[in-house]
């Protein structure tokens, strides 16, 4: 990537929380800490069922006293809803913010140009909204929250270059890095098969939240033996749900994916004992993401 470059993700949205209560609210209902979400830094978490399975995920950043919670678009009024039913007296507003549009900003220069330090969660005001460093990994860029009849010209004003959302969701599916529901199974996915822990998506030391005993559980027993790993696909694209077998056993399966590029929920004894994979007419060859952690267990 030879320039610092920016797309508008037009499948996220914005969940606005507030109300004097809105820290304590969230705060026993997602996997990571709100406490420390302030104007200066962003935290990435997810809401889970009491079985400690995905739901959502989203990340959480504050302006003008209200926590803004950044997810998929097509989604919000499902987190919004489920969000309300714990409610109870709290004195909170779940609102969406269809006045805000997300942008992703990526590549060379991109988080100097912004101004921001390349550290995960760090934020700051920029135009009319607000711009943070992607919490879950740095080197994915920045996202921005912005009026979204200004977004495209704020940030062109400010030197960046439009692209397509395919040359960003590249750059992420070669870090290995989820995106929401296209590559979670709501209900079905624990987080720490998707890397929520290396990806500071959860606080261990932020007490209890919901699913937050099962997902405690499964850490410390070692209780995970399949992970999403990026794989390298030569072939014909499969598509998402596509089974990959080795040696004509089950070992896994595909999500999303462009361009001989994907993710794909594996059994980690593939990474240690390498086979020849296939998915329909592919090949697939999966690597360990270098921000994964060296001592996962496979």
């Amino acid at each position: 990537m030879a320039e610092a470059r920016y797309t508008l993700l037009t499948e996220r949205g914005v969940l606005a929380v507030s109300g004097p209560d809105r820290r304590a609210f969230l705060q026993g209902l997602v996997s990571n800490d709100v406490g420390k979400v302030s104007a200066d830094q962003a935290r990435y978490a997810a809401l889970l069922t009491a079985q400690g399975r995905y739901l959502h995920d989203f990340m959480m950043v504050e302006q003008d006293e209200t926590l803004l919670l950044e997810g998929e678009r097509a989604r919000l009024a499902d987190l919004r809803r489920r969000l309300s039913v714990y409610r109870l007296r709290a004195k909170v507003a779940l609102d969406e913010r269809a006045d805000l549009a997300v942008a992703a900003a990526f590549g060379s220069g991109a988080l100097a140009r912004l101004q921001l330090r390349p550290e995960p969660g760090v934020v700051r005001r920029f135009g009319e909204g607000v711009a943070f460093v992607d919490p879950r990994l740095a080197a994915l860029g920045a996202r921005l929250l912005l009026p979204r009849a200004t977004a495209g010209a704020t940030l062109e004003l400010a030197g960046f270059t439009p692209a397509e959302f395919e040359a960003y969701d590249l750059l992420r599916l070669e870090l290995g890095v989820a995106d929401g529901s296209r590559d979670l199974v709501p209900e079905k996915t624990l987080l720490l098969e998707a890397g929520f822990d290396e990806l500071n998506g959860e606080d261990w030391n932020t007490g209890c939240y919901i699913g937050q005993e099962l997902t405690a559980r499964t850490k410390y027993r070692g209780l995970i033996k399949r992970r999403l790993l990026p794989v390298a696909v030569i072939g014909p694209s499969p598509a998402p749900g596509t089974p990959i077998y080795a040696d004509g056993l089950e070992v896994g399966e595909m999500r999303s994916g462009r361009d001989g590029h994907g993710l794909a929920l594996l059994r980690l004894d593939q990474l240690r004992e390498p086979r020849r994979l296939t998915a329909g007419n592919a090949l697939i060859v999966p690597s360990r993401p270098a921000w994964m952690r060296s001592n996962a267990r496979d």
